[in-house]
């Protein structure tokens, strides 16, 4: 970032450097997210697996794009992204759920329940952004409304076969 735009940054009461960190967590919370889909893609099994297996890849291309939104605005800012598998694993706020059971609905109950999660990291961070960074604010925005879609696709989902959307609930 160039020292105008951290400069106004700061000006605004903005930490860059817990910013930074606060924006690296959702960056390991991301690659995490991806993987996640990605995984769940690969060993989604039983007769509904060829209707959910699309929704899966779908989003986990569209959590490996807000990894690169996130990583560009941290580089912007003057920092790193996290650059191991281990630093997403232990800076990670959502975690990681092992999609080791294959069955459709119990792969989007965990989607659903890491998207929500998803759902209020980026809130909060926008809150405590909100008219002090307009820049990471935006980015964070048009994140938050692809979490808050994929939620919906997800609780909407109907598998072949069964008569109900998969419930919100866990």
């Amino acid at each position: 970032m160039g020292l105008k735009g951290r400069e106004i940054v700061e000006r605004a009461g903005v930490d860059v450097n817990t910013l930074i960190k606060v924006l690296n967590q959702a960056y390991c919370d991301e690659w995490l997210a991806y993987y996640q889909y990605w995984a769940g893609a690969k060993v989604a099994a039983g007769p509904q697996a060829h209707a959910l297996i699309p929704e899966l890849e779908e989003h986990a291309q569209e959590e490996l794009d807000h990894a690169n939104k996130l990583a560009k605005r941290i580089i912007e800012l003057g920092g790193t992204p996290a650059l191991s598998p281990s630093e997403w694993m232990s800076e990670s706020t959502c975690g990681y759920s092992t999609p080791s059971n294959p069955d459709a609905l119990e792969l989007l109950q965990q989607n659903i329940q890491a998207e929500r999660c998803a759902i209020e990291v980026y809130n909060r961070i926008l809150e405590r952004l909100r008219g002090r960074d307009p820049v990471t604010a935006k980015v964070i925005l048009d994140i938050l409304e692809d979490e808050i879609r994929h939620e919906e696709e997800l609780e909407a989902f109907k598998l072949p076969g069964k008569q109900k959307m998969v419930s919100s609930k866990k």
